[in-house]
């Protein structure tokens, strides 16, 4: 028999997992997180002073290559190094980032969310006592911030804008990069254009015939094999694609050495800051605008930032600093080192291509392409998880969310985004086929995004940080500064490429919006239409109403009172079943809410009618609707509240009366027990056909058999404690349980009164339009499609 640990043999063994588990996710980091950063040195100095396809003579000296060189460390220090990995990574909500993760954060703290909500909502789904999860002292700055309602839009619109950036970069990034590779594959072939053909104007028709029909093929065909791969999930592709960029960086960084030793061993002279001076003294048009090709150097910071949910804040900081930083600055510091002694001495000298020795061009073209795949990765993965916020902010339509890892909940596949991402970018590698004119795009995108965190981390640092105003201005003034600086020269090249940005992120902030207010709008007219849940228990046995046997769930989204829809059923077809149980969602602006305060369940009306409220409390990047054991999870939760209503001590005050948070395990075991068994639909019919009613039976009978799981419970054996109330009450739910399971869904139809202003009819009908063709709710809900009663109300608004 093994001795036992000590605690500090414990400790220690527990800090030797952390690190192998950081060790492994900075290994799978390098393959997701910074492949885009990684491979920018492909195009940062290609498209610097491009006109076409060819560089102009704005190199006009040795002096400027050393100011751009110049620019670009101090770019990649300040913004990737000083910003993302020193300060805007330490906001983090709770593992999670990118601009709805700082939203949250102030939603959280300084309550300026927008969210449908009420007072009711909030008096059971605030963070209550013994949650993790508080709001902070009152501040002069928090307060003012309340105050103002047009404060809080321009919050909610700054998320919104940040998280279409995030999906334009999306688009753009696989295309630029890919584009750029398959650019060097051309330049290979044609340098081979001699073995082909001896005749000096067979030769040129070659080269001519590998520039028109090489890149884009190639890189069309790349771009579907990446997207193609996207739902193996980050952990598996995280570690396919991280041997391919460390490959990657230690080529083009042994390259780079090489440069800096053969060409030019003072280019780290140009560090200094008197050469951005210079630079900036010498401004003009043509030198303005080339600031958003060294943009180009940060890409990928963002996605940092947006990434860190599907790894840790440890791994992707000490990633950087200790490999991408250094080889980066050794990569670009090389490229410059050629150019400055190869001033216009090809069309392509400033082409990263070109600075590789002849002897390992044909190697650098192949890694080239497999690793501007791979680069493509980072702003892929950060997009599913900005929209995965969204959608549990209810900004967003409705659309499928894998999991791809049950250890990282941040780690999700979107199949709906990955094939519009595809198509978006193989239309854009088609329609631009030049990098320059996509760059311009991603160069907007980039600083676009930038801003939006800047601005809302300068809140963040106030109202969360609860730091000095004057250190939030002073953050928002100077890097805010920068990258208002990189947007203006971004709109220099607007006519070039960047205006496509600005279509793409105008539709796609529409979609949002347009979804934001629908969702708003059924939920102020649910609200406006409720009815009290006197009129269910006292009112209804005189409207003849009759109880059938069975589970009902009436899925809605108010927390008090009757939904509009359920009153609008029994009004028409007077009976129920005999267990009622109310089920709302609601999204609290936080990441994750621990299991055992997820739920909080209450009584609607007296024991005897048997009618339940349970609140599904969630964060944003919990899973929750879709789980196949949902329904399970709400039985179970019941039972519990059964057992511990007498005598729990935590509880909530509703306008009902107590909500009781369900999840932390009873002293005395279950109140049910789950026994797992098999059986087919038609069995399971027929052996209740004598229990259940001809209305209840065709809410559970299905079209043809099928063989599924199901939980069934029983009451503990020995339960000398329970009282016989409780142990009646547990054996009447069960019961209903076998009896069938019936859900009511209300299926709303928004229509605008006569005299609204346009932009209200534009909205609504924009949302209508979404609501038809996205995801259904009972698909998204898991609801078995036999089991379904759907009530149309028609929502005017």
């Amino acid at each position: 028999m093994d001795p036992p640990l000590s605690p500090s043999t414990f400790s220690n063994s527990l800090k030797r997992e952390s690190w192998r588990y950081t060790l492994l996710l900075s290994f799978q980091s390098i393959g997701i997180v910074y492949g885009r950063l990684s491979t920018a040195p492909l195009y940062v100095f290609g498209t610097l002073f491009t006109k076409g396809d060819r560089p102009s003579h704005a190199f006009k000296s040795e002096e400027t290559v050393y100011e751009l060189f110049s620019f670009i460390f101090w770019t990649l220090t300040v913004v990737s190094l000083l910003k993302y990995v020193l300060i805007v990574l330490k906001a983090d909500d709770d593992g999670e980032g990118g601009p709805f993760a700082l939203y949250s954060l102030l939603c959280r703290h300084a309550k300026v969310g927008l969210l449908p909500n009420d007072k009711s909502v909030n008096e059971v789904t605030s963070y209550d006592v013994g949650s993790p999860f508080r709001i902070k002292v009152e501040s002069r700055a928090r307060r003012a911030i309340q105050k103002h309602k047009s404060s809080h839009y321009l919050m909610l619109f700054l998320a919104l804008f940040g998280s279409c950036m995030m999906i334009g970069d999306g688009v753009l990034t696989p295309a630029i990069s890919v584009l750029s590779a398959s650019q060097g594959l051309q330049r290979s072939l044609s340098d081979m254009a001699p073995i082909f053909s001896s005749s000096p104007d067979k030769q040129e028709e070659l080269s001519d015939q590998f520039k028109k029909y090489v890149p884009v093929p190639f890189a069309c065909a790349i771009l579907v094999c990446l997207f193609t791969l996207q739902h193996y999930g980050t952990h598996k592709i995280g570690f396919i694609f991280a041997p391919v960029v460390i490959l990657w960086l230690f080529f083009i960084g042994g390259v780079g050495f090489y440069n800096i030793l053969v060409w030019n061993p003072h280019i780290f002279c140009a560090i200094s800051p008197t050469y951005v001076y210079r630079f900036v003294k010498n401004i003009d048009k043509d030198s303005w605008s080339s600031l958003g090709s060294i943009l180009l150097c940060v890409a990928g910071s963002e996605s940092m930032f947006a990434d860190v949910g599907h790894f840790s804040k440890k791994s992707i900081e000490m990633t950087f600093v200790s490999l991408i930083y250094p080889i980066l600055i050794l990569c670009y510091a090389g490229q410059a080192a050629f150019i400055s002694k190869h001033l216009n001495a090809s069309d392509n000298f400033n082409h990263l291509s070109t600075s590789m020795p002849r002897s390992i061009r044909h190697i650098f073209v192949v890694l080239s392409l497999i690793a501007s795949a791979v680069g493509s990765q980072a702003t892929i993965t950060a997009s599913f998880s900005i929209i995965n916020q969204c959608l549990a902010f209810g900004c967003f339509p409705r659309v499928k969310v894998i999991h791809t890892s049950d250890k990282k909940h941040g780690q999700v596949y979107i199949p709906d985004l990955n094939w519009l991402l595809m198509i978006l970018s193989l239309t854009v590698t088609i329609a631009f086929h030049q990098v320059v004119r996509i760059g311009s795009a991603a160069g907007l995108a980039i600083v676009s995004g930038m801003l939006v965190t800047t601005c809302l981390m300068s809140l963040v640092i106030a109202l969360y940080w609860e730091r000095s105003l004057f250190i939030s201005a002073c953050f928002l003034i100077f890097f805010g500064f920068i990258e208002v600086m990189y947007l203006s020269a971004c709109m220099l090249n607007f006519h070039k490429g960047a205006w496509f940005l600005v279509v793409l992120s105008a539709v796609t902030l529409t979609i949002m919006l347009s979804w934001h207010y629908g969702t708003k709008k059924k939920y102020e007219f649910d609200l406006e239409n409720k009815v009290s849940t006197e009129w269910l228990t006292d009112l209804s046995p005189g409207l003849g109403v009759s109880r059938l046997s069975g589970i009902g769930f009436i899925y809605t989204d108010i927390v008090t009172g009757i939904p509009a829809f359920f009153s609008h059923f029994i009004t028409n077809l007077p009976a129920f079943h005999q267990v009622l149980i109310f089920v709302s969602f609601k999204s609290l602006p936080v990441p994750y809410v621990p299991s055992s305060r997820r739920y909080l369940v209450g009584r609607v009306g007296v024991k005897d009618y048997k009618i339940y409220r349970c609140i599904v409390r969630y964060g944003y990047c919990d899973r929750v609707r879709d789980t196949d054991d949902f329904e399970d999870q709400i039985i179970k939760s019941i039972g519990e509240f059964i057992s511990v209503e007498e005598n729990d001590s935590e509880s909530l005050t509703s306008a009902e009366g107590r909500m009781i948070v369900i999840g932390k395990p009873l002293p005395d075991g279950n109140a049910l027990i789950p026994l797992h068994e098999s059986y087919s639909n038609d069995e399971h019919t027929n052996n209740n056909e004598s229990q259940t009613s001809p209305l209840a039976d065709s809410f559970e009978r299905d079209s043809a058999p099928a063989k599924c799981k199901k939980v069934r419970f029983a009451l503990p054996a020995n339960s000398p404690k329970m009282l016989v109330s409780v142990r009646k009450e547990l054996q009447e739910l069960i019961d209903a349980r076998e009896s069938g399971t019936a859900y009511f869904l209300g299926q709303s139809h928004l229509a605008v009164r006569n005299g609204s202003n346009f932009l209200k009819r534009l909205l609504v009908m924009i949302y209508v339009f979404l609501d038809k063709n996205c995801r259904e709710p009972p698909v998204a809900l898991n609801i078995p499609h036999a089991a379904l009663v759907e009530v149309g109300m028609v929502y005017t608004i």
